[in-house]
């Protein structure tokens, strides 16, 4: 799902739109920390995020709420990396023998093994993929959306005067901010989904996106449930057990701790630190910056 973008290098900044706000961010000169932060809320309903159908429904508010955001982060870059709800985005890992050499060919056969797997005609998608090396042969991670809805939120950002040059899912984004080099397992809360991904060594083992119907009210014993049968799998499947956890998308996410200690036996702890947050970062909430802090620092 990613493009090309203008300046020939990584985008400096980064807007996440969320289905209640929009979240931007800004990486300093040097790398390696996100110096400047901001967010805004929307209006209830203006995104609804969706696999098939338009989600930005109130497409006004939602493109000076872009402009606003990013706006307020200063500087005179309009290259950005957008991030898209997850509601919005299918993830796939994809295991095979082998893939075709040329990138073209690999694409159209990463497409064929998606499309009975979909709810739109992925003829009619957009797909971007990473591959890497795995016991069995290649395992691939692929995100896939309707072109239309990928060009609607693209479409947005450059009417805010921004030009959308990588765009990613939020989940995948958010992986960015982890660190991953031993057996971890990163959950990620909004509005609508909850997103759980599983890494060991830095590779995606495990990656699934789950309906929220509690939001970000969800409750750490609540949240637990939900995990509890990917980590199971993952256990059954690579006789490994989770070292640690990192939460992302709860104001309280030290409230999830004791359930997911208890479940796992792992530490607990934010995915973004504040390590990764300069002194002047600003006062957008640090649990709802996963996605344009991992984007920006991947």
């Amino acid at each position: 799902m990613s493009g090309t973008f203008n300046s020939g290098s990584k985008p400096k900044l980064a807007c996440e739109i969320a289905p209640d706000r929009v979240l931007a961010a800004r990486v300093a000169d040097g790398g390696g920390m996100v110096e400047m932060c901001a967010s805004h809320e929307l209006a209830v309903g203006s995104v609804v995020p969706d696999l098939t159908e338009p989600n930005l429904r109130e497409r006004n508010s939602v493109c000076q709420t872009i402009r606003d955001t990013l706006g307020s982060l200063g500087g005179r870059s309009r290259d950005v990396i957008a991030v898209l709800p997850d509601a919005a985005v299918r993830v796939a890992l994809l295991d095979f023998d082998s893939l075709p050499a040329n990138r073209q060919e690999a694409e159209g056969v990463i497409r064929f093994r998606l499309k009975k797997s979909l709810p739109f005609d992925v003829d009619k998608a957009k797909v971007s993929y990473h591959s890497q090396p795995s016991s069995s042969g290649v395992r691939v991670v692929a995100a896939v959306a309707l072109s239309s809805v990928v060009e609607d939120y693209e479409s947005a950002f450059r009417e805010a005067g921004y030009s959308p040059g990588v765009v990613l899912p939020s989940m995948l984004a958010a992986l960015g901010a982890a660190d991953a080099d031993r057996p971890t397992l990163v959950v990620k809360v909004d509005a609508r989904t909850t997103s759980i991904a599983i890494l060991d060594k830095n590779e995606l083992l495990l990656f699934r996106t789950l309906e929220n119907a509690r939001g970000v009210s969800i409750t750490g014993e609540q949240l637990a449930e939900e995990v509890y049968p990917s980590v199971v799998f993952f256990q059954d499947t690579y006789h490994l057990n989770i070292d640690r956890i990192f939460v992302a998308g709860l104001a309280e996410s030290g409230g999830a701790a004791p359930a997911l200690r208890a479940q796992t036996g792992a530490e607990v702890r934010e995915l973004v630190g504040s390590s990764q947050l300069g002194a002047s970062a600003g006062s957008a909430p640090r649990w709802r910056l996963a996605g344009v802090v991992g984007a920006l620092l991947s």
